[in-house]
């Protein structure tokens, strides 16, 4: 927890794995990993008191980059945590290392970079500096040479 008005590096969410998510083989399917680090990176822009999806934003946050290296399966109703950390942030772009791990093993490490955009008058995307009000609301983490 950070103190109030200083920059965020990191986040940690406990969740629990739904029966929806789980494959035929009774294990957490590879995409959902993908959406577990998404639910951490809004979590983390929820705790600087920010959306990363605002409605009436005219800038957005798409993903240019995203993977995953898989240690160990998740199973229906494992208790996790993910812990998301930012890892560099550029004039334009912010990037996340990502770990889940069950009972203090690691189950799986990845990472994203997303990008900030504006929308232009043809519905295509320019890339665009992060707005100062958003990017000093981030640090980059202490440990951000390891994923």
């Amino acid at each position: 927890m950070s103190v109030p008005g200083s920059p965020i590096s990191e986040h940690t969410i406990r969740r629990r794995v739904y029966f929806y998510e789980c494959d035929g083989a009774g294990i957490v399917h590879f995409s959902n990993y993908f959406r577990y680090m998404e639910e951490a990176e809004h979590a983390l822009w929820r705790s600087t008191g920010l959306s990363i999806a605002h409605r009436e934003a005219e800038i957005g946050f798409p993903r240019v980059a995203a993977s995953f290296e898989y240690k160990r399966p998740l199973r229906f109703e494992d208790e996790f945590d993910i812990r998301i950390r930012i890892t560099a942030i550029s004039q334009r772009s912010m990037k996340y290392a990502c770990e889940l791990t069950k009972d203090g093993e690691a189950i799986a490490v990845g990472s994203a970079t997303i990008v900030c955009v504006a929308k232009q008058p043809d519905q295509s995307m320019k890339a665009v500096p992060i707005p100062p009000d958003i990017v000093s609301r981030f640090a980059v983490s202490a440990g951000a040479a390891t994923p």
